[in-house]
């Protein structure tokens, strides 16, 4: 009998632990954070060096992984869709993009942003654009990263969740966990 009352209490424990870290945060998954970046599909930017080169860039097929490659860091992958205009003529080259940001939290916004966003691999095809596209490079990293500094990957909302409602006004920061951004409610 006391064993089976001990088992009950320890369950019942465990129960309530687990219901207190829910309550003391809320997380954000990668496929949400997916879901929430196709709004910056079809980012768009005029690009180049006067004179010589311009490049029209279509951003699309954003996807996330949250804190697996590297600690504390978001990796995004996507492609760009690719324009030039240039003493060439006209060519078109498709691009695969590797960028790597810190999520930080806004509580006032109720936002997290993908700040200081850094270009890290970039593919080329065809393979004969790619030397023209290296000259460009700079210039779109310096784009995605005032855009992503700017525009926020995620917004909490007071209509989606009870659990986003509190989060939203009671977050203390933000933690990368792989897989997940945690809010946590208390410091």
């Amino acid at each position: 009998m006391k064993k089976r009352y001990f088992g009950l209490c320890a369950l019942l424990l465990a129960g309530l632990l687990t219901g207190c870290n829910q309550i003391a945060q809320y997380s954000i998954s990668e496929q949400e954070i997916n879901q929430a970046l196709v709004k910056h599909n079809n980012y768009e930017k005029q690009i180049g060096v006067p004179g010589l080169v311009d490049a029209h860039i279509v951003l699309n097929d954003l996807n996330s992984q949250i804190g697996r490659e590297e600690p504390n860091k978001v990796t995004l992958t996507g492609n760009a869709k690719v324009n030039i205009s240039s003493l060439f003529g006209p060519q078109q080259a498709d691009m695969k993009l590797k960028m790597k940001a810190q999520p930080t939290f806004d509580a006032a916004a109720g936002a997290i942003y993908l700040k200081d966003m850094e270009l890290v691999d970039v593919e080329v095809q065809p393979e004969k654009m790619q030397g023209v596209l290296k000259t460009l490079t700079p210039y779109l990293n310096e784009s995605l990263k005032n855009y992503f500094n700017q525009k926020p990957a995620y917004v909490l909302s007071t209509d989606r969740s009870k659990a986003e409602s509190l989060a939203k006004r009671f977050a203390k920061g933000l933690e990368v966990k792989p897989g997940e951004l945690v809010i946590p409610f208390t410091d």
